[in-house]
């Protein structure tokens, strides 16, 4: 939790310093911590902040159609008639995986081995003990303990939740049929967390307990995290490689506003969970000076950003994304129908 508090002091710091912070954006956890390290560099370089409210997918959502910041952020992708409807723009920034956080007496990072059949019978509430047959029929090296499974969800409306009920929906019919895939579902069971750093902060303290966390938190929490089977049958570690293999052959114009999803993607080294998480602006927005500053950003962040995001284990665009961006951004104009990037 240290460094992400870190991280959130400084993009309090900037909000708060002589210059003032010219751009507000609200929305996702999932990003906040490369979204706080990009605007500590571009306050550096352009000398302009970043007030970004760390507050959950839906929040950003609400926040952006009440038009009350420039920008909102979602790990969950808006569909193409909501788009419409309210005349927002949507386009992707990084990508990232999302796993499955532990805290099992002994169990190092990456030994635990899941099926996603496996993790959607514990939060169905199916699978009790952590030395049930079928967790131990996949970790024969493993001494799993003979205790009750505690697991920790998101309360606040996520994208993370969106992106983890859309894998588990997909890897069990069972799932998708009682629960689906949304920001926030009606949990069989567990406690909830608010936020990646809530459900972090309530692995790290409950004993035998699992979460769902975007990787940079795992990593920088210091918590241990399962490996999760992929279609191929592999179980690859979560690594900037693997996320880049789940997105390889990724038709990015597949979906209105880039809203495709990148989870349970075929290929030997794919991580299973993994996603892009999104940016929404107003096509015509009342500020057009806001919404120009956040795109500028944005721009930035695409050319000099890169390195700072796969520092934090996230993965930056392709290339041939990013100008796809760009030609999206020309859908923002002004009030006389003039782009404004």
């Amino acid at each position: 939790m240290r460094k992400i508090l870190v991280l959130a002091a400084v993009a309090a710091g900037i909000a708060g310093s002589a210059q003032a912070a010219d751009i507000t954006g609200a929305g996702a956890t999932f990003p906040f911590p490369i979204y706080s390290k990009w605007a500590e560099a571009y306050q550096k370089e352009a000398g302009v902040g970043l007030n970004y409210q760390s507050i959950g997918s839906g929040g950003g959502i609400r926040q952006i159609k009440a038009k009350t910041v420039a920008f909102g952020a979602t790990d969950a992708p808006l569909k193409g008639e909501e788009l419409s409807k309210d005349g927002l723009i949507q386009f992707p920034t990084v990508m990232g995986g999302v796993v499955p956080a532990v805290n099992i007496a002994g169990i190092e990072p990456g030994k635990l081995k899941l099926s996603g059949e496996i993790v959607a019978g514990i939060y169905l509430g199916e699978i009790k003990k952590w030395n049930d047959p079928k967790i131990v029929a996949l970790n024969g090296d493993l001494k799993l303990p003979d205790a009750n499974i505690n697991p920790v969800y998101r309360s606040d409306g996520s994208g993370t939740t969106f992106v983890f009920t859309d894998y588990l929906s997909k890897v069990s019919a069972e799932w998708k049929t009682k629960i689906g895939n949304n920001t926030a579902v009606q949990w069989p069971v567990g406690i909830g967390g608010k936020g990646n750093e809530g459900v972090s902060a309530s692995v790290k303290q409950v004993a035998n307990s699992i979460g769902y966390v975007e990787y940079a938190y795992a990593k920088q929490n210091k918590l241990s995290y399962a490996l999760v089977k992929n279609a191929d049958g592999n179980f690859p570690m979560p690594t900037i490689e693997a996320f880049q293999a789940a997105a390889a052959n990724a038709d990015w114009k597949e979906q209105p506003g880039f809203g495709i999803s990148l989870n349970n993607q075929k290929g030997k080294d794919a991580w299973p969970i993994t996603s892009a998480t999104f940016i929404l602006v107003h096509a015509k927005p009342e500020s057009p000076a806001d919404v120009q500053a956040a795109l500028k950003f944005f721009d930035w962040a695409y050319k000099s950003g890169d390195k700072l995001a796969s520092d934090l284990d996230y993965v930056p665009l392709p290339a041939n994304v990013k100008d796809e961006v760009r030609a999206a951004w020309k859908g923002v104009t002004d009030n006389s129908g003039k782009p404004i990037f």
